[in-house]
């Protein structure tokens, strides 16, 4: 009798999916300092870009202290490491990182189940990694074309994970999790422009793009806690403080509704089939 009410009050499958933007990742960091002051824990974890940066280091059991004196270490140097301006560096520097913060380990040894998300340029799918080095999974997520060099992985070229899903909750959905919590730390990625000027145009031509590739994080996830980091650069370290606290404020404005998603009372989305063809699981 007792297995039978255990089963329809079993605990739901929760995944967390943190998105892409560059130096703004910086407020997931507050997110995670969010979660942890409430006590969450997740069964999944999912990041793009950024997001499999901070998620790879969450997904470790590290702290949002212990993720934080990192990032406040870090220079620009120590991830772009090419001086040459307009020369794609190697991913070496991202490597690094991952290596002397959790080790050189698989994604395996992980203490939560984690994916890297990024995009084979030879096939131009989509490519969930959840297994093998995590150094070299993290790197190929966060390699932007033009900036880093595409990353070798098995017999796939890899490169920013962000060309096709820059906020990748739907991830967690096919480890079977109930619900999931997406983290969005590039909200405002789009505005328009009053020029007809070419270089605006095709600006926003862009930042339109990028808009509609964060559509499916937002309609895969059951709650989004978007922070606005507009005002600070992707490609600079600066306003780290700032950021995290943008982002811890924006969880705590959530976290009504993300408790009730560990209570099991969030109403659940019925999201059609994803067509898992889309994409490359390793």
């Amino acid at each position: 009798m007792k297995n039978f009410f255990n089963f329809f009050n079993k605990k739901p499958k929760i995944g967390i999916a943190f998105g892409g933007g560059g130096a703004r990742g910086f407020s997931h960091i507050g997110v995670i300092k969010a979660l942890n002051e409430f006590g969450l824990d997740f069964d999944y974890v999912a990041g793009t870009s950024v997001g499999s940066i901070i998620g790879a280091a969450y997904a470790s059991g590290m702290t949002w202290k212990e993720i934080y004196d990192v990032a406040k270490k870090l220079k620009t140097k120590d991830i772009k490491t090419n001086k040459i301006f307009f020369m794609p560096s190697k991913t070496d520097g991202i490597e690094t990182l991952m290596k002397e913060t959790l080790g050189d380990i698989n994604i395996e040894e992980l203490k939560k189940p984690f994916s890297a998300v990024a995009v084979d340029i030879k096939s131009t799918k989509e490519v969930c990694i959840s297994h093998g080095n995590l150094a070299k999974a993290v790197a190929g997520s966060c390699c932007v074309p033009g900036i880093f060099q595409p990353v070798e992985f098995g017999d796939r070229l890899l490169c920013d994970g962000g060309l096709q899903n820059t906020i990748p909750a739907n991830i967690p959905r096919y480890f079977d999790c109930d619900y999931v919590i997406a983290v969005d730390c590039n909200s405002t990625r789009t505005y328009g422009t009053d020029s007809s000027k070419m270089i605006d145009v095709l600006g926003c031509s862009i930042r339109i793009l990028m808009k509609s590739n964060a559509v499916k994080g937002y309609m895969c996830s059951d709650v989004m806690i978007a922070s606005d980091n507009k005002r600070f650069k992707s490609t600079k370290l600066d306003g780290l403080d700032e950021m995290v606290e943008e982002g811890y404020k924006n969880a705590i404005d959530m976290m009504s509704q993300i408790m009730l998603v560990f209570q099991g009372k969030f109403p659940k989305k019925k999201l059609k089939d994803i067509d898992k063809d889309e994409i490359d699981f390793i």
